[in-house]
């Protein structure tokens, strides 16, 4: 259903103009404002509403009933809901639902103090001193106390914007770092991928006691290969060990499955050979002829295999000499992750391109940094997401 819809940024516009002025009316009006604020911040737009609930009102207006969701109410009320669990179908019975609670709302009181407007959050003086310091740009930042101790190390791609939230969230790590907070300190590092190398080895270093009890690993899933009986690469998705090297980890097992249904279209493998479809006869993409047949060996080893190390080659950096080029710290400069031998030594930034063409100049820029398999997972996701990415190899 979503293959062929439009993305966020292509209804934007309209959502704005259709909502403006308006009273967004939802069952749970809270996710599904979360949700538009979200995309919409996303796209550097800061989208406010009033908004009413439909379960808040029913709850009001309609007690003890025996369950408030949508379903079930619609149900008890008497109310036809077609298309159930679709867009359309949930907004046709939410709009039956409201209109049968505005009936009973006879002196409109509970519906106008229903109203929910979003409340602006209160910062001190002390912490808006502390803001008008900050850039609004990609860095790491480091949040101390009155002695100088680190108390929380972070990243991000919006400084400011991102310790703002720290100032004015309500959780208990937020609520902590407003107590104890003296000064904000950061470095500028123009890329995503060096702020993130930076904050995983300066976590491990500094051990600030805010930051969440540091994990083993950054990822829970790796992808394997291993040979079968018949002589084809099998690929399958595992919970990371230390036993073995995967050729690219994952955050969970989620990613991982997104990344195999995508490498399953781009390099035409078969569904049953990656772990996709378990079944001792073909798999399901053979019948409708999206896959050659490795499944029932109609297709040589020989030729499946070159496809599957193309993937390999391509998601992992073992043994191999390679420049991660992304941004710099501004226009001009440009920031580099260096890796010899499938191993991450280090990162720098550079301004003119003689300077990484050099090996000896290189090696100056660079400030060495410890290799682990967090890095390795940093960098092979974060080459993953970005197409973009100049890569050189040497």
């Amino acid at each position: 259903m979503l293959r062929n819809a439009p993305k966020f940024y292509e209804v934007a516009k309209r959502i704005v103009e259709i909502t403006e002025d308006c009273i967004l009316v939802a069952h749970n009006s809270e996710f599904d404002y979360r949700i538009l604020k979200t995309e919409f911040k996303r796209l550097g737009f800061e989208f406010k509403r009033k908004t009413l609930c439909t379960v808040e009102l029913s709850q009001k207006l309609i007690p003890d009933m025996e369950s408030y969701s949508l379903g079930k109410l619609a149900r008890a009320l008497g109310i036809p809901v077609s298309d159930r669990h679709r867009a359309n179908g949930d907004a046709m019975a939410t709009i039956k639902l409201f209109k049968l609670l505005l009936s009973k709302d006879t002196d409109k009181s509970i519906v106008k103090n229903a109203i929910k407007v979003e409340k602006k959050s209160k910062i001190k003086a002390n912490l808006k001193e502390i803001l008008e310091e900050l850039p609004n740009a990609t860095g790491v930042y480091y949040i101390h106390d009155a002695k100088g101790t680190i108390l929380y190390i972070g990243k991000s791609n919006n400084i400011k914007k991102r310790i703002t939230q720290h100032f004015t969230n309500t959780n208990s790590k937020s609520r902590k770092i407003q107590t104890l907070v003296a000064s904000v300190t950061y470095e500028k590092t123009g890329s995503e991928l060096v702020a993130l190398l930076k904050e995983s080895e300066e976590i491990k270093k500094n051990k600030p006691i805010l930051n969440r009890a540091l994990r083993r690993n950054l990822y829970t899933h790796g992808l394997y290969h291993f040979e079968d009986k018949n002589g084809y690469i099998n690929l399958s998705i595992e919970k990371a060990n230390k036993e073995n090297l995967p050729v690219t980890t994952f955050t969970n097992r989620q990613s991982a499955k997104h990344f195999m249904l995508k490498i399953m279209d781009d390099y035409m493998l078969c569904q049953k050979l990656i772990g996709m479809y378990h079944t001792n006869t073909n798999c399901f993409r053979h019948e409708v002829k999206e896959c050659n047949g490795a499944c029932v060996l109609e297709e040589s080893s020989a030729d499946y295999n070159k496809r599957v190390l193309m993937l390999i080659d391509k998601h992992s950096y073992k043994n191999k000499n390679m420049l991660v080029i992304d941004r710099g710290r501004d226009i001009e400069e440009k920031s580099v992750v260096l890796i010899e031998n499938g191993v991450f030594r280090g990162l720098g930034f550079f301004d003119l391109n003689y300077q990484i063409n050099n090996p000896d100049i290189l090696q100056t820029l660079i400030t060495p940094m410890e290799n682990n398999r967090d890095t390795q997972h940093i960098i092979q996701s974060y080459i993953r997401r970005n197409k973009r990415l100049k890569i050189v190899e040497f």
